[in-house]
């Protein structure tokens, strides 16, 4: 197939022991059936009891100066008043169903946090993760400005030099936003959801590019970032952003409005497919890992793209185009296999009419993988793990449970969960390491342990829950997400910042404070813990 081709007719992741693989139950666990969550006549809302909260000191990080005093913190914080307008919201969720006109159902969900849910957990943990849900609304809240969400509070952090960009409308941070915010049945951040999209598609270029960022203060898009650096995930995200917003709200008319733009994005994408492959060859530091050298063929912007492909097609089938949706649907699917075959090594076969060796098998010879490697070129390869891209790869159906499961021992194993969830690369790259790059001193970003070479960032930790949760490790998900709310609970000024990423080894916060996507992927995670894992298909 000739993917230059197809771009012209297209017109572009202690439990005491890891669990062996035929038995998947965690210790303690009940043998019950799961409880059925479809047919719950709930909403989604705060329950209105902090039972032992008042007294509560928290476990805390290894570091004394970072303990959380869960009743000071309850005796300084509003009442959750269930009759208030700021605690008593609605959530729902879009069925894997269809209704008759094809569009898709809301479900009532049940209450959040309720006891009979979280019987492993302690009163003590279930007032945290109560505590915890609000201050994650109140953070997030802080991010709406007219012009969409910012990447921070405005109010709340200092800029300067470099740091100014952080005043401004972020297509990553603000489609993550959108997506992990989706279920909040709340106006002003429905509001503030399209406000993102339009802010960010008004500004795109003729070739096709989603700024990286549009300026709150003046409106002035950038294109790049430190060094001029262009954001190739940036239209990837927003491409998601836009589908799920659509298929949420049923409110197509930013997906009309912006038609053309959209297809611009995905020629503008599809052009970075210079070899013909299939796959995107990015430029080094192109994409989120904004200071840290990942080049050509990067696990998570190949995942990204496979589902933006597919999230492109039913924008496409939406509006009737069946046959170009079909093209982008193949396009998807191949490379779904080209990321399969070549980004986990095997000593076998990848099927059963696979007779020669892939790439990676020749290239790499690092024998049976447990996880996918972190990037490949043609003239060299990364064997760590990129946590963020591994969970992406599981959480939209990219691999399959066998191979999510495989990752998930290795990843329990050297503790990307600790001192909090989670670490988004393993390990970190040393100075002298041959992946090492002078610039990763640049702001003192990236040294060991800090930053994208293997910092914490309580979005990705919020994955991290989803991951283990759609495992069907439930136990585990749930004090997975005690551990980071309690990581989410610290900060560098005040309690409850929802930082924008800890140093690896303390777990210190280190990054901006009330990070829009910290505080909306800690929601997401909150609401997945309801749905059954057998069922889940909820993309991002």
């Amino acid at each position: 197939m000739r993917y230059a081709h197809m771009t012209r007719q297209i017109g572009r992741r202690t439990a005491t022991r890891l669990l062996s693989q035929s038995n998947l139950q965690c210790p303690g666990q009940a043998a019950t059936e799961r409880d059925s969550l479809t047919d719950r006549q709930h909403d989604w809302k705060i329950t209105p009891t902090l039972q032992g909260i008042c007294g509560i000191h928290g476990s805390s990080h290894r570091d004394a100066s970072s303990v959380v005093h869960y009743a000071h913190l309850a005796a300084n914080t509003k009442a959750l008043d269930m009759n208030s307008r700021d605690t008593r919201r609605r959530f729902t969720y879009p069925s894997e169903m269809k209704s008759e006109d094809n569009s898709p159902h809301r479900i009532s969900k049940p209450l959040l946090f309720e006891p009979e849910h979280y019987r492993d957990l302690t009163p003590d943990d279930l007032a945290l993760l109560q505590l915890s849900y609000q201050k994650a609304l109140e953070a997030l809240r802080r991010n709406i400005t007219p012009k969409g969400f910012s990447a921070c509070s405005l109010d709340d952090n200092q800029v300067y030099g470099t740091d100014e960009n952080y005043r401004s409308v972020w297509a990553r941070d603000g489609a993550m936003t959108i997506i992990w915010s989706l279920d909040l049945d709340d106006p002003d951040i429905r509001q503030c959801q399209a406000a993102t999209l339009r802010t960010l598609l008004t500004h795109q270029t003729p070739a096709g590019q989603i700024p990286a960022n549009v300026s709150i203060d003046n409106d002035c898009p950038e294109y790049s970032g430190v060094g001029g650096i262009t954001s190739i995930d940036s239209g990837m995200w927003v491409i998601l952003a836009v589908l799920r917003y659509s298929e949420t709200t049923g409110d197509w008319s930013i997906a009309e409005d912006f038609r053309h733009q959209l297809q611009r994005t995905m020629d503008w994408l599809s052009a970075h497919d210079s070899n013909n492959c299939g796959l995107l060859e990015i430029p080094e530091a192109g994409d989120w890992t904004d200071l840290f050298a990942r080049s050509y063929h990067v696990l998570y912007d190949e995942v990204l793209w496979q589902r933006c492909l597919m999230c492109y097609a039913k924008v496409l089938r939406h509006f009737d185009e069946e046959q170009q949706a079909a093209d982008y649907d193949k396009w998807a699917e191949h490379v779904r296999v080209v990321i399969l075959r070549n980004f986990w090594p095997s000593t076998q076969p990848h099927n059963a009419t696979d007779r020669l060796p892939s790439f990676s098998d020749v290239q790499f010879g690092l024998g049976d993988a447990r996880y996918l490697v972190a990037e490949i070129t043609p003239f060299n390869f990364s064997w760590r793990c990129d946590v963020f891209g591994n969970l992406l790869a599981y959480l939209t159906n990219l691999v399959d449970r066998d191979r999510a499961l495989m990752t998930f021992r290795f990843l329990w194993g050297v503790g990307v969960n600790d001192p909090g969830p989670v670490k988004c690369l393993y390990p970190p790259v040393q100075a002298g390491d041959p992946e090492w790059k002078p610039y990763f001193t640049v702001n003192l970003l990236n040294l060991p342990n800090h930053y994208h070479n293997g910092g914490i960032w309580p979005f990705v930790g919020g994955l991290w829950v989803r991951y283990i949760h759609k495992l069907g490790l439930k136990d585990i998900a749930r004090r997975e997400l005690v551990g980071l709310a309690r990581l989410c609970a610290t900060g560098a000024t005040h309690e409850w910042e929802f930082n924008e990423w800890h140093h690896g080894v303390t777990g210190r916060p280190m990054g901006k404070a009330y990070q829009a996507w910290s505080a909306a992927s800690f929601l997401r995670a909150c609401h997945a813990l309801h749905m059954d894992p057998e069922h889940i298909d909820d993309g991002l």
